[in-house]
C-alpha cells in the first residue's frame, strides 16, 4: 500500500467512525483507537503536505490562526418564518394554504431549535461552504469553523447525492455544554452567556477554530435546495439526505390533517423539555417543493412555511421604575426597570409596556410584584400584576408621561394610534440618531464599520446632524477619535463610499418614511424613476400603486412636504446615491400590459405566483386580488378556485392559461 493509500484509508474510516459516533450514537471502536487512527494520519499528512485534503477529518481539531470572515452572498435568500402563537393562528395558516393550492397536500412537522442559522454548500460530496444567515441575502464565510462540528460531516457518505446542492440547519450547544462552560467563565470570573443560543452563536464567529473544537458545537440540518433533488417531497428529502451522512431529527413527521398537527405540536410542548438542546417551537412546511414554488414567498417569509412558538414561561419579580424610550418615527416606549429575574435561559432586567393604554389597563403602582413573560420567548412584557401583594407601603401610579424625555416637545397621540409620539422630528436627538442607524443597517445602505455606538460619537461630536452629513466626513475627521484608529476610519469612508451603489429601492427604504417598508419601497422603485417623480406625485398616483393604501400614500406626502425633508434629500442626491433607476433597472420593462387589472389563480407550472407578479408589473400590469368588471383578465394555472371561476363567467372576464399570457409578453 502507497503511502498516498494509506491517508486516504485512514481518512475513509475516520469520517465513518466519526459518523458512527456523532450521528448514530453507535460507536464500533474505543475512543483511544480513534485517537490512535487520528495521530497516525496527523503524523503522515505532515511528512507527505503534497497530499493535503482540506476536508480531512484532522481539520475538525481547529486551527489557531486568525482569519477575518469574508461576507458572500446567497444563492437562495434565507428568509426568516412568519411566527404564529396560538392553535387559530395555526388553523388559518393551513386554511390559507388549502385555499391557495385547491388540491391535496401534506404538512412536514419538525422541531424548531434555537440555534444560529447556518447555509452548507457540497460539491461533488465535499464540504465546500458554510455561511451565516447574516441579512439573508448574504453571511459571514465560517466555513474553517464549521469544519470542526463533528456532526457536519466533510465528505458524504454513498454516491446518489446531487453534483452541488445547499443544507441549511442549526448550529447548536447542548445544554451540558453550556452549562460546562458557563461554570469555567465562572471560575476565571468572566461574564456568563446568556443561553445556549447566544453561547453557540458567539462560538461560531471566533476567528480561532481551535477554541470553537473545544466547545464541542452541534447540528441538525432541516432543508436542502438545489436543482437535482431526489424527491418533491421535504421530509423525503431530508430522509436521504441522512444517508449521506447529515444529522437530521427524527421528530419530524407527516401530518394530512389539522387534527394530525395539533396532536404533534402537544406532544412536543412537553416533550421538548427532555431534548439535550434548547427548541422553542414547532415548523410547519408544506411537504410538496411544487407546491412550495406555487406558493410562493413574501418579502420576509415563505408562504408555504410558519413557525408556531410554544407559550412563553412567566416569572414575577418588583417593579423599581419606569422610564421611557424614543424611536427614530418618534413614538415613545415606557420601559419597566425590575429586579433581576431568571427567565427562559436569560436574566431579565427590563421589560416592554407598550403603550399607555397598556400601562392604564395594568393599574400598575411603584413597588408592585409583576409577571413577566417573554413574546416568542424573545421579548420580556409585562402581563399582569399580583395585587394581593400589594402593602401600605407601595409607591405611586403609573402615569404616561406628557412630554417628551429627551427634547420636552408636547406628546401627540395620532387617532387609531396607541403610541405617543414626539412630533420634533428635525431636532429630537433619538429620532435623529435612530434615522442615521436606520440609514446605515444592513437592509438600507449597508454602511460598513458603523454602529449605534459610532453614530451617537459622531452626533455627540457634531459632525454629523442628519444621514447626508455622512457623505461630508473624512479620514481625518475621525481617525484619533475613541477607539478609533486609522484603518478603522479608512474602513468606515470607504463604506460610505460604497453605499453609493445601492440600488434605488434600498435607498428609498433608507430614508425611513413612515410605513414604507422594504416590500413598499420596491413598489416605489417600479412605478418611479427617480426621487423627483416620488416628490411630485399625488395622492391618486401614489394609491394606484399595487400593496399601497392611503395610510401609506399620505406618509409620503406628509414626508415630502417638509422642508428639511426634501432638503435632505437633495443633499443625498448631491452625493452621488442612486436616488433614480439605473439602465439595468429599467431593462425589460415594458408597457404591454399598461392599464390592465390581472387576477393570479390556480398552481402554475413555469413559474411561481410571485414570479408571475413580477412580470406583470415589469410589462405595466397591476397585480389585483379580487375579480370584479374592471379585470382585464385572468392568469389561471391548475386548479383554479371555483368561486373565482364562476364569478369570472358571470362577469363575462377572459381566462388566460401559462402559454397564452407567455406568448403575449414575449
Amino acid at each position: 500500500m502507497t503511502v498516498k493509500e494509506k491517508i486516504e484509508e485512514l481518512r475513509a474510516e475516520l469520517h465513518r467512525h466519526n459518523y458512527n459516533y456523532y450521528v448514530l450514537n453507535t460507536p464500533e471502536i474505543s475512543d483511544k483507537e480513534f485517537d490512535d487512527m487520528m495521530r497516525e494520519l496527523q503524523d503522515l499528512e505532515q511528512a507527505y503536505p503534497e497530499y493535503k485534503d482540506d476536508n480531512s477529518p484532522t481539520m475538525r481539531v481547529g486551527s489557531d490562526l486568525n482569519k477575518n470572515f469574508t461576507q458572500v452572498p446567497h444563492k437562495y435568500p434565507m428568509l426568516s418564518l412568519g411566527n404564529t402563537y396560538s392553535e387559530n393562528e395555526v388553523t388559518d395558516f393551513y386554511e390559507r394554504v388549502k385555499k391557495a393550492l385547491n388540491e391535496d397536500f401534506e404538512i412536514c412537522c419538525e422541531m424548531k431549535y434555537d440555534g444560529t442559522s447556518i447555509s452548507l454548500t457540497y460539491e461533488d460530496g465535499k464540504l465546500v461552504r458554510a455561511v451565516t444567515r447574516g441579512d439573508g441575502e448574504k453571511g459571514d464565510d465560517v466555513t474553517d469553523n464549521v469544519k470542526t462540528i463533528r456532526t457536519i460531516p466533510l465528505v458524504l457518505h454513498g454516491s446518489n447525492y446531487p453534483q452541488s446542492f445547499e443544507i441549511r440547519g442549526e448550529i447548536l450547544m447542548s445544554w451540558d455544554v453550556f452549562e460546562e462552560l458557563n461554570r469555567e467563565k465562572e471560575a476565571r470570573e468572566e461574564p456568563l452567556f446568556a443561553n445556549p443560543r447566544n453561547a453557540a452563536s458567539g462560538t461560531l464567529k471566533l476567528q480561532n477554530s481551535s477554541i470553537v473544537a473545544s466547545r464541542k458545537l452541534d447540528a441538525y440540518l432541516y432543508y436542502l435546495l438545489g436543482e437535482n433533488l431526489p424527491y418533491d417531497g421535504h421530509y423525503e428529502n431530508l430522509q436521504e439526505a441522512a444517508k449521506w451522512g447529515f444529522k437530521i431529527s427524527n421528530a419530524m413527521r407527516k401530518c394530512r390533517t389539522l387534527e394530525e398537527i395539533f396532536d404533534y405540536i402537544k406532544y412536543w410542548d412537553v416533550e421538548r423539555k427532555n431534548l439535550p438542546v434548547a427548541t422553542d417551537g414547532i415548523v410547519l412546511k408544506v411537504n410538496s417543493l411544487k407546491q412550495q414554488k406555487n406558493l410562493g414567498f413574501t418579502a420576509k417569509s415563505p408562504r408555504w412555511a410558519i413557525a408556531y412558538k410554544f407559550q412563553a414561561e412567566r416569572a414575577l419579580t418588583r417593579l423599581n421604575l419606569v422610564t421611557y424610550q424614543v424611536g427614530r418615527t418618534g413614538a415613545v416606549t415606557p420601559v419597566a426597570n425590575l429586579d433581576p429575574v431568571q427567565l427562559s435561559g436569560t436574566i431579565v432586567k427590563r421589560a416592554s409596556l407598550h403603550n399607555a393604554d397598556i400601562i392604564e389597563g395594568l393599574d400598575l403602582h411603584i413597588g408592585d410584584m409583576v409577571y413577566v413573560e417573554k413574546g416568542g420567548e424573545i421579548i420580556p412584557k409585562i402581563t399582569g400584576v399580583d395585587t394581593s401583594a400589594r402593602s401600605f407601603m407601595i409607591g405611586e401610579k403609573v402615569k404616561f408621561i406628557t412630554n417628551c424625555p429627551e427634547c420636552g416637545s408636547k406628546l401627540v397621540r395620532y387617532e387609531g394610534e396607541a403610541a405617543h409620539y414626539c412630533p420634533n422630528e428635525t431636532a429630537c436627538p433619538p429620532q435623529i440618531k435612530g434615522k442615521i442607524e436606520h440609514f446605515i443597517s444592513r437592509r438600507a445602505m449597508n454602511i460598513d464599520g458603523l454602529g449605534p455606538e459610532t453614530v451617537d460619537m459622531f452626533y455627540r461630536l457634531g459632525l454629523i446632524k442628519n444621514t447626508a452629513d455622512l457623505y461630508r466626513l473624512t479620514a481625518d475627521d475621525i481617525k484619533g477619535l475613541d477607539r478609533m484608529g486609522e484603518k478603522s476610519a479608512e474602513n468606515i469612508i470607504n463604506g460610505i463610499n460604497q453605499s453609493k451603489e445601492v440600488p434605488f429601492e434600498r435607498v428609498i427604504f433608507a430614508l425611513g418614511i413612515r410605513f414604507v417598508g422594504e416590500t413598499v419601497a420596491k413598489k416605489i422603485a417600479k412605478a418611479f424613476k427617480n426621487v423627483e417623480e416620488l416628490e411630485n406625485a399625488d395622492l391618486e398616483t401614489l394609491i394606484s400603486i399595487d400593496e399601497i393604501g392611503e395610510k401609506i400614500a399620505q406618509s409620503i406626502l406628509n414626508y415630502f412636504s417638509n422642508a428639511s425633508n426634501r432638503e435632505l434629500v437633495r443633499r443625498l442626491r448631491e452625493t452621488g446615491l442612486q436616488l433614480y433607476r439605473t439602465e439595468e433597472d429599467l431593462s425589460g420593462y415594458t408597457d404591454k400590459l399598461a392599464g390592465q387589472s390581472i387576477v393570479i389563480s390556480g398552481v402554475f407550472t413555469h413559474h411561481s405566483r410571485d414570479e408571475y407578479k413580477d412580470l406583470i408589473e415589469k410589462h405595466g400590469g397591476k397585480n389585483v386580488g379580487s375579480i370584479s368588471a374592471k379585470t382585464s383578465f385572468i392568469l389561471a394555472g391548475e386548479n383554479m378556485g371555483p368561486a373565482k371561476l364562476e364569478k369570472a363567467n358571470k362577469l363575462g372576464v377572459k381566462i388566460m392559461n401559462e402559454e397564452e399570457f407567455l406568448k403575449l409578453i414575449s
